[in-house]
């Protein structure tokens, strides 16, 4: 955890203080930034594989048939991450960003370049850092190039089938959260006024350029293989997926603020556990609680622009001067 927090605290080097150039030079229009968890906020897996997300109905849906889904999921995620994503060359060298080891890609053509035979081993040294940046650099160009430019076509009919299984499976929730990452990522942004004196509750509908980050407990490398196959990956940038498991959401969240941080960024976490609420309570960035339960207050489908908005409104009250200008 030392070296990577020496790594990205470092001034010349790290990614998001490099990213913070462009972002603050982009635009003075309204931002939002979400930060989103993976597993059970925007895709649904493990609630699948323990057959905790089918218990939660009663009888009304069959347990089996989700902790089956469940399992060919988690086959079809570690094959890519070994066939695709060099998973078992560095699997025990997880980094919290494809970035991380930015500096140590001196830019080598690697058209020919045979990654079985390097003998990449535990990347302490800055010649195995730069074998482990030659992967990411990979890694970063086939999550840009998109699942279908990966895998064959029969494989990919079989994650089609997946997808169409387990979103009817699940109500509609992975169709149901993609669709809210296209509507956050529109621009539009509809954020409600607290509530007036007299109990007048009214909203504005403004543009805003949104951004979705996606910061998981899980290993990087999986975390992005997922979202390739949920259908995330033209939403989600590789640039904005962070791994937590070695240094805590905490920590992450702390960078993501000081790479977007101005004072038209307004922050929303949406997750369901714990280490994210606290680390939202540690910024006193707004929470939006995601609950699979089917009574659950906050789950897909049903969440909207709308309700985040509220959430994000009683953090970030408008000033005087706007209400003035309303």
């Amino acid at each position: 955890m030392q070296e990577t927090d020496a790594l990205l605290d470092d001034d010349s080097t790290h990614p998001v203080k490099r990213a913070k150039i462009t972002t603050q030079d982009s635009s003075n229009e309204k931002m939002n930034v979400y930060i989103w968890d993976m597993d059970e906020t925007l895709i649904l897996l493990k609630s699948l594989l323990h057959g905790t997300y089918a218990e939660g109905f009663n009888g009304s849906k069959d347990v089996q048939k989700g902790i089956d889904i469940g399992k060919m999921w988690e086959k079809h995620i570690l094959q890519i991450c070994d066939d695709h994503f060099f998973y078992e060359q560095i699997e025990n060298y997880n980094k919290p960003l494809l970035d991380s080891l930015k500096e140590y890609d001196d830019g080598k053509d690697l058209s020919d370049y045979d990654f079985s035979k390097d003998g990449i081993s535990s990347p302490h040294d800055d010649l195995n850092k730069k074998k482990l940046a030659y992967r990411h650099r990979i890694i970063g160009h086939k999550y840009e190039q998109g699942l279908r430019n990966v895998i064959d076509q029969d494989t990919m009919k079989q994650l089609d089938d997946l997808y169409e299984l387990t979103d009817s499976y699940t109500d509609r929730w992975l169709s149901s959260a993609r669709a809210f990452l296209e509507q956050s990522s529109e621009g539009k942004n509809l954020t409600p006024h607290l509530a007036t004196p007299n109990g007048v509750t009214e909203s504005s509908d403004s543009k805003s350029n949104n951004v979705n980050i996606l910061v998981t407990a899980g290993s990087l490398i999986p975390s992005l293989v997922k979202c390739f196959l949920f259908r995330l990956d033209d939403l989600i940038m590789h640039q904005n997926v962070y791994s937590s498991s070695d240094v805590g959401k905490s920590k992450c969240f702390s960078w993501i603020k000081d790479r977007f941080d101005a004072p038209n960024v307004q922050f929303c976490v949406i997750g369901d556990g714990l280490e994210e609420c606290e680390a939202a309570q540690i910024m006193k960035w707004p929470l939006v609680q995601i609950d699979h339960r089917p009574n659950g207050s906050h789950r897909f489908p049903g969440l909207t622009l709308k309700t985040v908005g509220f959430y994000i409104s009683v953090i970030y009250e408008p000033s005087n001067s706007e209400s003035d200008e309303k």
